[in-house]
C-alpha cells in the first residue's frame, strides 16, 4: 500500500508554519446531497466527473426516483438536464436486479451500491468545457441473501461544461472497463460481512480538486473534513510516486503527516518503498529491467467514522488497491485488493493530519462474472501520474 523511491535521501527543511496546507480553493459543499462547488481547473473538472460518477452509482440515486431526479437537477448543465433524467432512470432500472441480490424484492437499505475512482484522464480541458476518462470499479448487491455482491470495472466518460459559476454535467457515457484480476491472497467475503457499508452506515467518498502546491488544501474542522482527509491520505498513499520517487514521498508526507508522527512516518514508508522496489525488480527510474512501469492506485469505495472528538478521529475506509507492472511480464499484471483502511487522524497547523494509515481486514466482492483480465500491458493506459483522480 506504498510506494517506493531513489536512494537520495531529503531532509525535512521546512517549519510547520511553511508546510500548513492553505485553504487557497473553496472544497465542494453539498446541494441535494450532490457536492457542488469546484475550482475552474482540470483538477476541479476531474474532481465533478468523479463526484457525478459516484453519486450516479449510489443506492440512494439507484433506488429512489425523486432523489435521482433532484440529483440530476443539480448536476445537469441546463440544455442537458432532459436527456440525464431519462439515461438516469435506464440505468437505475438495469441496476436493480444487480442491487437485490439473490433476495425476491430489492430492500434500499440493505442495498451495497459503491463507486471507486481508480483513473481520471483529461481528454480536453479549457475554462469553459472538459472531456474527462474515468477507470471505475463498483460494487454492486445487498447486505442479506446468499449472493455476495459483485465487483465490476467500468469505462465511464463525463462531459462537463462551465455554467452557473461551476462545473455541470453536459452527457455521459459507460462501456466495460479495464478489467483487474482479484489479488490471489483474497477470498471473496459473506454477504453479512458488507452490513458496515449499507446506506445508513457509511458515506460515499467526496473528491474536491482543492489543492495547495500538489497537495491537500486545508480541511475543514469538523467530521466530514476528517473522512475528506483520510480519503486523500489513501490514495496518496497508493499514488506511484509513493513507491518510486523518495523526494515526492516526503514532500508529501510534510504537508499531510502530523508533526509529532512525522519522522516514525518517513522511516515506515521508506522500508515500504524499498521494499516494493525490491520485489518489482524495479530500477531508479521506477521501471523493471523489460521497460515495465509499476502501476499503483488506491480507490476510496466509502467512509465511515470509528470515533471522532473535534481534536482527533479514526475513520475506516473501504478500499480498492491496484498494483503490478503494466509491461510484458503477464505474472506482474496489476491485480486488485478491497480492503479496510484505518486512517488516524488530529488537528493540527489548521487542517487534519495523519499519524497512521493502516490496512486491516478485507472486504472483497465476488469477481466480475466472465470477463477476462486486460493484458498487463494495457495498465499502462491508466496508470500514469497525469491519470491520478483529484485529491479529496
Amino acid at each position: 500500500m506504498t510506494t517506493g523511491g531513489d536512494s537520495s535521501p531529503t531532509p525535512a527543511t521546512s517549519s510547520p508554519a511553511d508546510s500548513a496546507p492553505k485553504a487557497s480553493e473553496p472544497r465542494s459543499r453539498a446541494n441535494s446531497g450532490v457536492p457542488v462547488g469546484y475550482p475552474r481547473t482540470e483538477a476541479g473538472a476531474k474532481a465533478a466527473a468523479a463526484n457525478y460518477t459516484t453519486v450516479a452509482g449510489s443506492s440512494a440515486y439507484l433506488t429512489d426516483k425523486d432523489v435521482r431526479h433532484r440529483a440530476v437537477s443539480v448536476m445537469a448543465a441546463n440544455s442537458s438536464t432532459s436527456a440525464v433524467v431519462q439515461q438516469a432512470d435506464r440505468a437505475a432500472g438495469q441496476a436493480a436486479p444487480d442491487l437485490k441480490g439473490d433476495n425476491a424484492k430489492l430492500d434500499p437499505k440493505q442495498v451495497i451500491a459503491r463507486t471507486g475512482v481508480l483513473s481520471a484522464h483529461t481528454l480536453g480541458f479549457d475554462i469553459h468545457k472538459s472531456t474527462i476518462r474515468l477507470w471505475t470499479t463498483t460494487v454492486r448487491g445487498s447486505a442479506t441473501g446468499h449472493a455476495t455482491p459483485k465487483a465490476a470495472f467500468r469505462s465511464v466518460t463525463v462531459s462537463l461544461v462551465w455554467e452557473k459559476n461551476d462545473w455541470k454535467m453536459a452527457g455521459s457515457s459507460d462501456a466495460s472497463g479495464l478489467v483487474a484480476p482479484i489479488d490471489v491472497r483474497q477470498a471473496t467475503n459473506v454477504t453479512g460481512d458488507f452490513t458496515d457499508y449499507i446506506p445508513a452506515g457509511a458515506a460515499d467518498p467526496v473528491l474536491s480538486g482543492s489543492t495547495t502546491g500538489g497537495f491537500p488544501a486545508a480541511y475543514e474542522h469538523n467530521e466530514d473534513g476528517a473522512r475528506a482527509a483520510a480519503t486523500s491520505a489513501v490514495m496518496l498513499y497508493g499514488d506511484p510516486r509513493f513507491f518510486t520517487n523518495t523526494d515526492w514521498r516526503h514532500k508529501m508526507l510534510a504537508a499531510t503527516a502530523a508533526p509529532s508522527a512525522l519522522d516514525r512516518v518517513k522511516s515506515d514508508t521508506d522500508s515500504t518503498a524499498r521494499l516494493v522496489a525490491e520485489n518489482r525488480a524495479l530500477g531508479d527510474d521506477g521501471k523493471t529491467a523489460d521497460g515495465g512501469l509499476l502501476v499503483t492506485r488506491t480507490a476510496a469505495l466509502a467512509t465511515r467514522a470509528v470515533s471522532y472528538t473535534d481534536q482527533s478521529a479514526s475513520i475506516e475506509l473501504w478500499t480498492a488497491s491496484m498494483g503490478g507492472v503494466a509491461g510484458k511480464d503477464e505474472m506482474q499484471r496489476p491485480q486488485v485488493g478491497f480492503l479496510r483502511m484505518t486512517v488516524d487522524l488530529t488537528w493540527a497547523d489548521g487542517t487534519w493530519r495523519t499519524t497512521a494509515v493502516t490496512p486491516s481486514e478485507p472486504l472483497v466482492p465476488s469477481p466480475p462474472a466472465a470477463e477476462q483480465a486486460a493484458p498487463a500491458s494495457s495498465f499502462a493506459d491508466v496508470g500514469g501520474v497525469t491519470d491520478a483522480p483529484s485529491l479529496a
